[in-house]
């Protein structure tokens, strides 16, 4: 997958491209991504890529035409006709069916994600360019460099190769609309605490039904709109009816 990133801030984004599974990911070639910045190509010697917003009131907007430069700029470079992605608050909610909806693109195909500043981007160049807004929740950050990370990450993790072994993605929470099972490790007794029987005995058909047991009990504690919008399998529901009658709790 070919992505790139528009930021003033690129140099943040050596937090994810050299280390974890995005590094792990762009060495294998899994995914590329490549960085911008708007500032190469503002109209002053000054590098200027915001100005006073029209009509008053606090902070600094991103001027349209430094954007617009940056982003006709990078479709030069782009693999395919590339979709441009900006993240927002005023986006809709970027969650796990969000991401495997990118992951599921073709390999091939492009992605450009716009991380602005200040009060946010000129709203010309938004209607001019943008394809979709993203929001990665309801608060306000500082920029959107982390919330590009954050989708950044979520989808690479999806594709082919990027685990080292696919499975980890689909046991993950949210991967099945169900929470994660609990983890255990090494050593067997922890401040009096033991591993769960079950995980010890090797009976794989018992344990895989502990686990899809806990998920559902942690989900149902936890999480229990993720139930409602779950379209149960009879196994599910059974072990569901089950953790009722007895009160639900995990362990």
């Amino acid at each position: 997958m070919d992505i790139h990133v528009i930021s003033i801030f690129p140099e943040m984004f050596s937090a994810i491209t050299e280390h974890g599974v995005i590094a792990r990911a762009i060495k294998q070639g899994v995914i590329s991504l490549s960085l911008h910045n708007p500032r190469d190509y503002a109209n002053d010697r000054h590098n200027t890529v915001d100005g006073r917003p029209y009509g008053g009131g606090p902070g600094m907007v991103m001027m349209p035409d430094v954007m617009a430069k940056t982003v006709e700029a990078v479709f030069e470079k782009t693999q395919s006709e590339p979709k441009v992605i900006y993240v927002s608050p005023q986006g809709q909610r970027f969650d796990h069916k969000a991401a495997a909806g990118f992951a599921s693109l073709p390999s091939n195909d492009s992605l450009i994600f716009i991380a602005g500043r200040y009060e946010g981007i000129d709203e010309r160049f938004i209607v001019r360019y943008v394809d979709e807004e993203w929001s990665v929740g309801d608060y306000v950050l500082s920029g959107g460099e982390l919330p590009v990370m954050i989708m950044v990450d979520a989808i690479a993790r999806l594709l082919p190769s990027s685990l080292g072994n696919d499975e980890s993605a689909k046991q993950d929470s949210f991967a099945q609309g169900l929470l994660d099972c609990p983890h255990y490790t090494r050593p067997e007794t922890f401040e009096g605490e033991s591993v769960p029987t079950v995980l010890l005995s090797g009976d794989h058909k018992a344990i895989e039904q502990w686990r899809l047991k806990q998920s559902l009990s942690r989900t149902q504690l936890r999480r229990p709109e993720l139930l409602e919008a779950k379209a149960l399998s009879v196994q599910e529901r059974k072990l569901l009816d089950e953790l009722e009658k007895k009160g639900t709790k995990s362990g």
